[in-house]
């Protein structure tokens, strides 16, 4: 199994089909084996039910069904270490940044690099459309605030939802997480550094959902998890691996 790709969601029945449409589409025409796990977080929709009857004409689609909600981080954790493939990659159920991004990652991976992640925040990336003024404030507060509490000075976009690594990588900073909610993108990569692993940020076009579940009330809920983060780096718990 080469490619495995992660799907967290959350009462995404709408958005879902034509998602798995289009990164099947894709896969089903390359040259090597794959899966799609979708891991539904306690959803209350007919999001896992859309996705059983699509694994009727999607090849190695799987579903993890949660009942209950346990963030976004907690489900995107549990589907990278039950994926199979050599190389694990999750992303977004909005499709805001297409699965065909991948061809960009495998040259880094053949440099060496253990992580590349898509950015919105590098030169090349394309925003279509741009975020409106505020969203962009908020955004470099969060990214200022990140850097500060955690030292990732050199990743400029820590958030976009478009991240693979080695089999070897997750297997090892993926079981020392401990966030399971809003800011878990930031914890994977502070772990990711301690470890020594080499990060790759590559530019991306990413299209801006205008029906995006992040909410402006939740940059409170991250600030907090980047204080755990950071409590967490001084007491070392990263060092430990914790069971699943």
């Amino acid at each position: 199994m080469r490619l495995s790709v992660i799907i967290p969601a959350y009462n995404e029945e709408k958005r879902l089909p034509h998602t798995l449409r289009e990164i099947d589409k894709y896969l089903s025409a390359q040259d090597y084996d794959y899966e799609i796990i979708v891991v539904s977080d306690g959803s209350t929709d007919r999001t896992a039910d859309v996705v059983r009857e699509m694994t009727e004409t999607i090849k190695n689609l799987k579903l993890i069904d949660n009942k209950q909600n346990r963030g976004k981080g907690f489900v995107t954790r549990q589907g990278m270490l039950e994926a199979q493939g050599e190389f694990r990659l999750f992303t977004d159920a909005d499709n805001s940044t297409t699965i065909d991004h991948i061809e960009k990652f495998w040259p880094y991976f053949e440099q060496g690099y253990d992580i590349v992640i898509g950015s919105r925040a590098v030169k090349g990336a394309v925003l279509d459309p741009p975020q409106r003024w505020l969203r962009r404030q908020t955004g470099r507060a969060f990214r200022l605030l990140t850097n500060i509490f955690t030292g990732l000075w050199d990743i400029k976009d820590t958030q976009c939802g478009f991240k693979c690594f080695t089999k070897r990588a997750v297997e090892d900073i993926f079981p020392r997480c401990r966030i399971d909610r809003f800011s878990f993108d930031v914890e994977i990569l502070v772990i990711a550094k301690l470890l020594g692993y080499k990060i790759k940020e590559v530019p991306i076009r990413w299209v801006n959902d205008p029906h995006s579940k992040v909410k402006f009330k939740n940059m409170a809920k991250m600030g907090f998890d980047l204080i755990k983060i950071r409590w967490n780096l001084i007491k070392k718990i990263y060092v430990q691996k914790t069971s699943f």
